[in-house]
Order: C-alpha cells, then sequence, then structure tokens
C-alpha cells in the first residue's frame, strides 16, 4: 500500500449545537459565515461552549484528507503545529486514533480551532476560527527526513498565504520523489495568492483539487468545464468538483463526468477534504481516472450525511464494500 503525508493547519472543531442565535449575536458572528477571531475571543467563545456540551474533532482540511487516508489502509502522515494545551494533546490523540504518524511541532500560541456554531432546523453552520499555534510554522521547520519514504504529499490551500514555506514543503516533496497534490481550499486564497499559486502548480503540482468558485477564481472562467481544461494544462491531473451536481476530472486527452454517489446532505463540511482522500486511495492503488473520481464520489457522499468531518463505522463500512465492488467491477472490465 502507498503512503501519503499531508502539510496543514492543526485546527480542532469544536462543535455545539445551539438552541438559538443568542451566542452568535453577543460574538458579533453572522449567521453562517466564517470569521478569524484573535485569542482572546477564541479563549472566551471556547470558555462559554463548553458547558453546553460540545463535540471535539481533530480537523483541519489536510488533516481531514490525511486521516481519511489512513482509515483506507494507506501509511500516512502529517505535519502541522499545536500548543502545549489540552487541545493541542487532542489533537494528537485523534491523528494517532487514525494510525497518522503525526509531525506536531510545538508552538508558542495556544492550538488552533476551529468553533462550529450548528442552529436552526436547517442545521446552519457558523465558524469562528483561532489559528493560534498552526499559524507558527515556518519554512525552517521542515526537515528533508520528514518527507522521505512517501509516496504522495498533499497540501491545503489555507497554507498557500504561507508562501515561504509551502514552497519550501513543495521543494523537498519533489526531492523526495512525491506526487504532490493540492486542494485549493478557498476562493479567496486563491484570489490573492494568484500568481504564486499558478507558479507553484505549473512547476510542482501534479494533482489538483478545486470547487466550482476555486476553479473560476484560478482560470478567470465561469464554466467549470472550460476551468478543467484550463487547469489541466499545468498539470498531471485536473478535479473540478461542482457540489451536489457531481465533479470532472481530466488527465491529458481524458475527461469524465462523476455522477454524485447518492446521499441524504444534512452537513456539507468535510466533503471536499474526503472526496480527495478516496480519489488519491483509488489513484495509490493504481485504478483508471473514473474509478478514482467515483471512490470520491461514494465516501464524499457518506460525509455529508453526518454533523462533522468523521464518518461513523456504519457508513464506512458500507463505503468500503462499495469501493471493492467498484474496483472488482473495474478489474474485471479491463
Amino acid at each position: 500500500m502507498k503512503s501519503i503525508l499531508g502539510i496543514g493547519n492543526a485546527l480542532t472543531d469544536i462543535l455545539a449545537i445551539l438552541e438559538d442565535d443568542e451566542l452568535l449575536q453577543r460574538y458579533h458572528l453572522p449567521k453562517g459565515s466564517m470569521q478569524h477571531v484573535d485569542m482572546a475571543t477564541g479563549d472566551k467563545i471556547w470558555q462559554t461552549l463548553k458547558p453546553l456540551g460540545v463535540h471535539y474533532v481533530a480537523g483541519g482540511s489536510a488533516a481531514n484528507t490525511i486521516a481519511c487516508a489512513a482509515i483506507f489502509g494507506m501509511k500516512a502522515g502529517f505535519i502541522g503545529k499545536i500548543g502545549d494545551d489540552e487541545l493541542g494533546h487532542l489533537f494528537k490523540s485523534d491523528q494517532e486514533q487514525y494510525g497518522v504518524k503525526s509531525t506536531l511541532l510545538k508552538g508558542k500560541n495556544s492550538s488552533g480551532r476551529s468553533m462550529v456554531f450548528v442552529t436552526g432546523a436547517n442545521a446552519e453552520r457558523t465558524f469562528a476560527v483561532y489559528l493560534g499555534a498552526a499559524l507558527e510554522l515556518v519554512p525552517e521547520d521542515l526537515k528533508p527526513e520528514y518527507f522521505e519514504g512517501y509516496d504522495y504529499f498533499h497540501i491545503e490551500g489555507y497554507l498557500v498565504q504561507n508562501q515561504d514555506l509551502i514552497r519550501r514543503a513543495v521543494e523537498l516533496a519533489h526531492e523526495a520523489g512525491c506526487i504532490i497534490s493540492i486542494d485549493m481550499a478557498s476562493y479567496n486564497v486563491v484570489e490573492s495568492n494568484d500568481a504564486f499559486l499558478h507558479d507553484l502548480v505549473d512547476r510542482y503540482v501534479d494533482i489538483v483539487f478545486a470547487n466550482e468558485s476555486e476553479s473560476k477564481a484560478y482560470t478567470k472562467l465561469d464554466d467549470p468545464r472550460e476551468a478543467l481544461d484550463e487547469i489541466a494544462k499545468q498539470c498531471r491531473i485536473a478535479v473540478v468538483k461542482v457540489g451536489k451536481e457531481g465533479s470532472w476530472v481530466k488527465e491529458g486527452n481524458e475527461v469524465h463526468f462523476i455522477e454524485p454517489w447518492p446521499g441524504v446532505a444534512i452537513d456539507a463540511t468535510g466533503a471536499g477534504d474526503t472526496y480527495a482522500a478516496g480519489f488519491l486511495y483509488a489513484h495509490s492503488l493504481g485504478m483508471p481516472l473514473k474509478v478514482c473520481g467515483e471512490v470520491g464520489s461514494i465516501i464524499a457522499a457518506k460525509v455529508v450525511e453526518v454533523i462533522g468531518t468523521k464518518i461513523d463505522i456504519p457508513r464506512w463500512r458500507e463505503a468500503k464494500e462499495e469501493i471493492k465492488k467498484l474496483i472488482n467491477d473495474s478489474a474485471n472490465h479491463s
């Protein structure tokens, strides 16, 4: 089985289901928004939430992808920075539970967290994010031995704002012979790092994952199918996800539209992260491009059926059965 290493913001998701919007109003958090908060506000919100009974899950885009790949059976590693505190220890033990070999460096600030408020009948999510120690990761922290022995290296787009760090990371991954993938993560990150991101993809990245708004920000093209073609000119494999409509995948002249896998969506958090894990897992097995997209689609359909980013055991069992069948059918038809 091939191996995968990820780098990203080591964040713990703190999930709270609220009866009303009082807390959102108290901390000036517009419903449905994602706000960055400072340490004092981040600590204050967390202390307010604690007595309400909250759910803690190690999160962060790349960390979600890596944990998912580990459950598939890939040897998995992760590089990030945490504080020497309760949430840092929680993040570390959560990763260990999934079999992820973490290189978690210690920062001066408290550990990063994403406080997720779920409100109303339609379970609308509002985020208050404090990055904390996660932001302290610097190029000098990275050592060549962290990358040795890994087949894939996966980057979350949120880190691209730290351009020197990402440039150092891809150089080391490239020297180690890794296949490099990036999840664009957010259209505003793409817009504010446009030239750097194009240079990075052009020179180092093999596989690009983008959603519709990110592909539009990257290529300046409204049509996701046209954006796919444009991204594919720069890398080996381009993936453009179009939400509940499905996804497009392209390698060379080969293009497929991947239908969405059936599922009852209640929370879209983590869908892109798990899609990437499924795609990379299938790719590591040498599966055809279409099957890689379908495996991504299967696992993404499971995560949207649960609140948060972690799929429960019954759904994992289902997913593994469906994926096994898909892979066997593919082998029989080839």
